[in-house]
């Protein structure tokens, strides 16, 4: 039998998007000659629709677009995933349709309530080996934990977390010896590494209960968070079949293979691993597709960026021209500005050339020469492509050096960027003139040097929103994780902005990015930012202010966050840990650091609360809508840090 997944990239209760693309699959899968297509699952609906799920007519709405897909299952058998909603309650389900017809819902027993998941807020557990009816304008379908059979061949479901469940209680160990065929539609999140966890699952799966298993995720950042990189794997008994390449930024990516069921395949004796993952590059491939997505979902028309020169904001713009590079390089140029939303028909004409659309089935893929090579007249397309879709501005004041000014524009410059110049001391001196006539007293940097900090950063915020309004753009903000943990931002300064799409990065990474980028990506503009020590930027250039002698070093404050949240240590516990892991730091410094980590992460999360949406592309995250909730009053570990 020929068997497929695809990765569909979809948006929560768009209905004619949604449909569109379930329609697109099934066309390249007929087209193919497959014979059974798995979708991802929630494709129908998407699975980002939140409390939506907990509606009665979210999912009864669903039940009635899936009749739409119905008499597009001519000839093939398709898995469509979609809530149903029974008796008050909701569940997460796959449909099977053939030939115009429903053969049922398989429901998914475990639900997902770790890290970005909160399945049981929206969805019930189906029991095992349980089935009920669904019904709808007088049909009935069967409903539950089911096995299903397309020309011969036996299949049942695991659903996304249903596979990370232990042997013994996954649905697997039930459906070892009575199916030939295991299907799991997933929406299973990006992390740096993940895919590697992935494929380990999946081919141990079919080894371990001698079958074959087809995974088949979702694709893109379909809600605003949270990226999918539509990975597809089809293993036979621990053996590889099939693989694809992640973060296409097509709407279907269709990956297909032939099974011969009626022959025996060995168990493999073990499991051929992976390449080590590069984190670098999965972090940019998934870091410009998660801005595609936002970008064109948003219906913005680009972004705009407060570019200080310094090693965040520099990510941000390079994270901008590598959308358009991979973007292009995937889609074509023509096709990439039509998916953006941004251009005109007359502007794709001038910059591509008249070229007519083209479907994701004709696309070229990211392997084709003809688009990969970095020549000189494709740069340059992108920068004008880049041109229309960043602009960027250095603020500077007083306390600005000519470093970070030559970093930003040179980096601007190169990309293609716009790029603007102005300066707010103006504005600074203003602000503080009207507190220092309200207090009667003057403003110094030795009595109010926070205050004076801030008041610059808050400066910048109207100006730069103004251009981002003007544009109709997305504003962007730079704060990476390590300041949010700590909270070493100004709320309504920096922190101002639509989106901030590295707050899910810590700093440490972020500069070892930029060093990775300026030579693998061939960006030598960043060379300047890569000689920089981080900086705000905010006091007398005399007193040389950086980041890590305002905080602590950036690797051990990551090692601290860690510890503490992804470890889940007491205060105690993460000392202990850090003394025996760094031997030749002082014991009192390394306790310094704790006490100063936790005080001022105790009293920041009012900011983490109110920052712009992030991306999740780390194994964790310090986002209370995505990863880490946490009290904004709270006693502050004061009694575990007097301990200490």
């Amino acid at each position: 039998m020929r068997i497929a997944g695809a990765a569909l990239n979809q948006i929560p209760f768009d209905w004619t998007h949604n449909l569109r693309v379930i329609r697109e699959a099934i066309d390249q899968a007929k087209a193919a000659g497959v014979q059974l297509l798995c979708l991802p699952e929630l494709c129908l609906t998407g699975y980002g629709c939140e409390d939506l799920f907990l509606s009665d007519w979210l999912p009864e709405a669903a039940l009635a677009h899936l009749q739409q897909v119905r008499p597009w299952t001519d000839g093939i058998c398709v898995v469509v995933g979609l809530p149903i909603r029974l008796n008050h309650r909701t569940y997460n389900t796959a449909a099977v349709l053939r030939d115009g017809q429903i053969l049922g819902f398989a429901a998914k027993q475990f639900l997902a309530n770790d890290g970005v998941h909160y399945e049981p807020r929206f969805f019930h557990p189906w029991p095992a080996g349980e089935t009920t009816t669904v019904s709808w304008e007088g049909e009935e379908w069967t409903m539950g934990d089911m096995i299903f059979e397309h020309q011969g061949v036996k299949f049942g479901f695991e659903i996304c977390e249903d596979a990370w469940r232990p042997d013994d209680v996954r649905p697997a160990c039930r459906l070892q010896g009575r199916v030939d065929l295991i299907v799991n539609p997933s929406a299973s999140h990006f992390a740096m590494s993940k895919t590697d966890q992935r494929y380990q699952l999946v081919l141990k799966a079919s080894r371990n209960f001698n079958c074959t298993y087809l995974y088949a995720n979702l694709l893109g950042n379909e809600a605003g968070r949270i990226t999918y990189d539509g990975e597809i794997l089809v293993a036979r008994n621990g053996h590889l079949l099939q693989r694809n390449q992640l973060m296409s930024f097509k709407e279907v990516d269709l990956e297909y293979v032939d099974v011969d069921f009626t022959v025996p395949l060995e168990p493999a004796e073990a499991i051929a691993p992976l390449p080590t993952p590069d984190e670098y590059r999965e972090l940019n491939q998934a870091l410009s597709l998660a801005l595609f997505d936002y970008l064109r979902k948003a219906r913005s028309r680009g972004f705009v960026l407060s570019l200080s020169g310094g090693a965040d904001s520099c990510m941000c713009a390079i994270a901008v021209a590598e959308m358009v590079r991979l973007g292009t390089t995937e889609l074509g140029t023509a096709e990439f500005m039509r998916r953006s939303g941004c251009f005109t028909a007359d502007e794709i004409e001038h910059i591509a050339g008249a070229v007519a659309p083209v479907t994701d089935q004709q696309m070229p893929g990211p392997k084709d020469a003809s688009l990969t090579d970095p020549n000189n007249e494709q740069r340059k397309t992108n920068n004008d492509i880049t041109r229309r879709l960043l602009t960027c501005a250095y603020q500077g004041t007083i306390n600005s050096s000519d470093d970070t000014f030559n970093s930003a524009k040179e980096l601007a410059d190169s990309i293609g960027a716009v790029f603007y110049n102005w300066e707010i001391d103006e504005e600074v001196t203003g602000y503080v003139g009207k507190i220092e006539h309200a207090l009667n007293r003057e403003l110094t940097w030795k009595t109010d040097d926070l205050a004076l900090q801030n008041i610059q950063a808050r400066v910048r915020a109207p100006a730069i929103w103004l251009l981002a309004n003007v544009q109709n753009c997305l504003l962007i903000t730079t704060s990476n994780r390590s300041e949010a943990s700590v909270g070493y931002c100004t709320m309504d300064g920096d922190t101002a902005g639509s989106i901030s799409p590295i707050a899910g990065v810590d700093k440490d990474f972020v500069k070892k990015w930029l060093r990775w980028a300026e030579t693998e990506l061939n960006y030598p503009a960043l060379s300047h930012v890569n000689g920089l020590q981080p900086t705000a930027e905010l006091r007398p250039l005399e007193e040389k202010q950086t980041d890590e002698r305002d905080l602590m070093p950036y690797i051990l404050l990551n090692r601290i966050e860690r510890l503490a949240f992804y470890d889940r240590l007491s205060p105690r516990q993460v000392l202990a840990t850090l003394v025996h892991e760094e031997p030749d730091t002082d014991p009192e410094q390394l306790k310094t650091y704790v006490k100063r980590f936790y005080s001022l992460w105790s009293r920041n999360q009012w900011k983490r609360e109110r920052y712009a949406p992030s991306f999740h592309l780390d194994d964790y995250n310090v986002d209370p809508r995505s990863w880490l909730r946490f009290p904004i009053l709270s006693g502050g570990y004061t009694e575990e840090l007097n301990a200490l």
